[in-house]
C-alpha cells in the first residue's frame, strides 16, 4: 500500500537550525578524542579486520539512547538518532555535534511512551534520508529542502505497524525493514498494538508492502550481504538472541532462514546488550551490536571476536573513508578504526 502525501512537520525547519555545537576541530582526523578502551588481541582473523590496540574513541556523549547511524559521503558527516530525545544529530570531525532534525518522530501531544523519535536511518540512491519513525510507527522519507516528510508505509492490511525499527535499502530501491513492538509502552501487550506479530517487510518504490517473515518475536537490525543474495536480521529476544540469514529470491521475497550465529549463551549482566543494528563490510563480514559490544561474524557464521564496549551498543555504521566504524553505544557516540572497509566503498 502507498502513502504518497507529504506531511508538514511544524517546528522542523526552526529546530534544524538550533545547534548544540561542540568546539570546532581542525580539518582531518583529530587525535584528542579520549579512549574508552582498546581492542584486545584476538586471533589472526579478527585482528586482520580490527587491529589489536585500535582505540575505541569517545566522540560525543550525553544521549538518552543513541541509535541508527548512517554516514553521508557527500557531506562528510554522520547522522544518528536519539530516540527518547526525539532528535537526529549530525556529527563530523570538523564541526562536532549539531542538531539535524527535531522532532524526528512523534509530533502529537500526549506521547504514549518514551520511544518518541526516529530509529534506523538510511540514505537512498538520491541521497534522501529514509528512516524508521519509531514514534509515529511508520517508514518515512525526509525532504530536506523544506523539512517535510513523505510517509512511505504506516499500515499493513489496514492495521498500524508496531514501531519500525531498522531498514536496509536494496540497489533497486526496495526498502526492507523490521517492525518489533519496542515503540509501544506495553510491547506485545500494549492496547495500541494492532498486529498480532512482529514482521520483516519489503516496500517497493511503487508503494507495495509485503510481509516477508513473521518468525521472530523481536526482529531488529537488518542488512544485505554485498551481493544482495542474503538478508541478515538480528533478533533481540534474550531467549533467542540470534543473527538470521535469509536467502533472497529473484523476486525479492525471502526463502526460509537459518541461524547464522546464536549468541543466547552470551546474554547476561556481564555482557550488556542484545543482537541489534549491524553493518556489513566489503568482503561480507557482519559487525553487529550484541552482548558486550560489537560482535564480528563471518558470512559462514563464525564469531571472530568482539569490540568490547562493555555497554549496550545499539547500532554501527562504516564512514569516513570506509574504514571508520561508528558505534551508537547507549549514551555515547564511539569510533574504531578498522582494517577493512564497509560494503560499497
Amino acid at each position: 500500500m502507498r502513502f504518497p502525501a507529504p506531511l508538514p512537520l511544524a517546528l522542523l525547519a526552526a529546530a534544524a537550525l538550533a545547534a548544540c555545537r561542540a568546539a570546532p576541530a581542525p580539518a582531518g582526523r583529530p587525535a584528542h578524542y579520549p579512549a574508552v578502551g582498546v581492542v584486545p588481541r584476538g586471533d589472526a582473523d579478527f585482528n586482520a579486520l580490527v587491529p589489536a590496540g585500535a582505540r575505541i574513541e569517545r566522540l560525543a556523549g550525553g544521549f538518552a539512547w543513541a541509535e541508527g547511524p548512517v554516514w553521508r559521503r557527500g557531506g562528510g558527516y554522520l547522522l544518528f538518532s536519539d530516540i527518547p530525545k526525539n532528535a537526529v544529530y549530525r556529527w563530523s570531525d570538523r564541526e562536532g555535534l549539531t542538531v539535524f532534525l527535531r522532532p524526528a518522530g512523534y509530533t502529537a501531544p500526549d506521547p504514549p511512551g518514551g520511544q518518541l523519535g526516529s530509529n534506523g536511518l538510511k540514505l537512498d540512491r538520491q541521497d534522501r534520508l529514509v528512516y524508521a519513525d519509531h514514534g509515529d510507527r511508520a517508514i518515512v522519507r525526509l525532504d530536506e529542502g523544506n523539512y517535510t516528510r513523505t510517509v512511505l508505509a504506516a499500515r499493513y492490511q489496514g492495521k498500524r505497524l508496531n514501531s519500525p525499527n531498522d531498514l536496509a535499502i536494496r540497489s533497486n530501491g526496495d526498502i526492507y525493514f523490521t517492525d518489533p513492538p519496542y515503540g509501544l509502552k506495553g510491547l506485545d501487550h500494549d492496547p495500541a498494538k494492532e498486529l498480532d506479530f512482529s514482521g520483516v517487510y519489503r516496500l517497493t518504490p511503487s508503494g507495495e508492502l509485503t510481509l516477508l517473515t513473521r518468525d521472530l518475536a523481536f526482529p531488529n537490525g537488518i542488512a544485505f550481504s554485498p551481493d544482495e543474495k542474503t538478508l541478515y536480521v538480528s533478533s533481540s529476544d534474550p531467549a533467542h538472541a540470534v543473527w538470521m540469514a535469509y536467502p533472497v529470491r529473484p523476486d525479492g521475497t525471502l526463502a526460509p532462514g537459518r541461524v547464522l550465529f546464536d549468541a543466547t549463551s552470551l546474554v547476561g549482566d556481564a555482557r550488556p546488550g542484545l543482537p541489534d543494528g549491524l553493518a556489513v563490510d566489503a568482503r561480507g563480514d557482519i559487525f553487529g551490536g550484541g552482548p558486550g559490544g560489537v560482535l564480528v561474524i563471518t558470512p559462514a557464521g563464525r564469531h571472530l571476536g568482539t569490540i568490547a564496549t562493555k555497554q549496550a551498543t545499539a547500532n554501527v555504521a562504516f564512514g569516513g573513508d570506509g574504514s571508520d566504524l561508528y558505534l551508537t553505544s547507549d549514551t555515547l557516540l564511539l569510533r574504531v578504526r578498522t582494517a577493512t572497509k564497509g560494503n560499497g566503498w
